[in-house]
């Protein structure tokens, strides 16, 4: 039974590893999409490609986030191999034996839907984001510098697929300055790199864009996808980023009233 426990034990924590990975990443400039697939690949050590891997390598911080991933994963696969093998082994009595597979397939069963339930991964990320701003740095210091990133705003890289909202569309069509996003530059696939992309210039599948905004309004644009909803979410995106305007000028006036009374 210790066995049984002991591998969920490493399945919790290796799923808690991972996301305060994609988090750093994310925190670095990627976007939550292609972090997370280059965390969960440097843990398990499956799918991690040449092409994606260069990005990653020659960038310091993610590659000191990769290898403690690979470091980890490592230990974690042959700590759940040898509790699931232990687990086993010796079960002659076939009652003790059913009670381990149940707890097991009990145990798989919650974690998996923990692991894929929205409401947990908004409040689990929202709150490793929080912990990785108070007692880390991993922010990217060449935008931060070049930019003065500073509140909910930095720049990420977005990777566009097929079946993204964005591909196909030419930046004009794209408004993504009337949801508060700056496309700095475009990264094609064949290597042509397109720095501040004009109104005509069409966004192409599998084209990498830097992108410079309001985190929600970032993470919105990642996740939205071809059709009528995504048509939906880049309506609702131009009224938050007029809201999201109006807070901040209000925030600032009082703030200027406060100093002007101090």
């Amino acid at each position: 039974m210790i066995a049984v426990i002991t591998l969920l034990l490493v399945l919790v924590i290796s799923f808690l590893i991972t996301r305060i990975a994609s988090a750093a990443l994310t925190h670095t400039g990627l976007s939550r999409e292609v972090a997370r697939f280059q965390a969960r690949s440097a843990l398990t050590g499956a799918g991690f490609t040449t092409t994606e891997s260069e990005r990653l390598v020659n960038h310091p911080v993610r590659r000191r986030i990769l290898m403690m991933l690979m470091l980890v994963g490592n230990a974690g696969i042959i700590t759940a191999v040898s509790s699931l093998i232990l687990a086993f082994v010796d079960s002659d009595d076939p009652s003790s034996l059913w009670l381990k597979v149940a707890l097991l397939v009990a145990g798989v069963a919650v974690l998996w839907t923990v692991a894929t339930s929205q409401f947990v991964d908004r409040h689990l990320s929202r709150l490793i984001d929080r912990l990785l701003r108070r007692y880390t740095s991993i922010e990217v210091r060449d935008f931060g510098s070049l930019l003065g990133l500073s509140g909910d705003y930095r720049v990420v890289e977005l990777v566009v697929s097929a079946s993204d909202w964005l591909a196909a569309r030419t930046v004009a069509e794209s408004e993504l300055l009337e949801e508060g996003v700056l496309l700095l530059a475009i990264q094609r696939k064949d290597g042509q790199f397109i720095g501040t992309p004009t109104s005509d210039v069409c966004i192409e599948p599998e084209d990498s864009l830097v992108l410079y905004g309001h985190v929600d309004a970032l993470e919105n644009l990642d996740e939205r996808r071809y059709g009528l909803q995504g048509n939906l979410e880049h309506e609702e995106a131009k009224a938050q980023k007029e809201e999201r305007a109006r807070e901040e000028l209000e925030s600032a006036d009082r703030e200027s009233g406060e100093d002007e009374t101090g």
